[in-house]
């Protein structure tokens, strides 16, 4: 009756979204949708479901990008098991665990190699890309003129785009004019 996520036997009761959350999804997932038309990448929003098997985890990321064709878990159309780039949005409620032990269960997904974890309260974006077995880089973005350039498929988004109307709080505003 409700959306939840499954930890290893625990069904974890998930909060709703943000209209920010909202609008950040809805920004990027809308761009690369467009982007990738007639390319082999197929991009899913938050209501298609991640199964991590190694942690017994299924999951809703807020945006996931799958390479050639989806595969389906136990042949359930609502359950994918091979992205090569998911995307948080971050919630002061739930950031540590995106950024740790959700990050940590990802990357024993064989396919996932970029991961960006999008601050929905101040203008900030953290990207991973994988650089090789157990490797990975790291970029920060920060200001409104920046873009960002996807390392594992070819895409690239202002931060202007992605947080377009975004209702920033009025200390991230100041600390962006520094």
């Amino acid at each position: 009756d409700y959306k939840s996520e499954y930890i290893d036997g625990q069904i974890i009761p998930m909060a709703g979204g943000s209209i920010n959350h909202n609008r950040i999804a809805l920004n990027l997932s809308a761009d690369l949708n467009i982007a990738f038309r007639k390319s082999p990448y197929e991009v899913f929003i938050g209501d298609v479901r991640l199964w991590i098997p190694q942690r017994r985890i299924y999951t809703y990321p807020d945006v996931m990008i799958v390479e050639g064709e989806p595969e389906y878990f136990q042949n359930r159309t609502d359950t994918i098991l091979n992205p090569i780039l998911i995307v948080e949005v971050l919630s002061k409620g739930t950031k540590n665990y995106d950024r740790e032990s959700k990050f940590d269960a990802y990357r024993t997904i064989p396919s996932f190699q970029e991961y960006l974890l999008i601050d929905q309260t101040r203008i900030h974006v953290e990207q991973f890309s994988k650089t090789g077995k157990k490797q990975w880089s790291f970029c920060e973005y920060d200001k409104s003129d920046e873009a960002i350039t996807f390392a594992k498929v070819p895409f690239q988004i202002s931060l202007a785009d992605l947080y377009n109307k975004v209702q920033l709080e009025a200390e991230a505003i100041e600390g962006d004019r520094t």
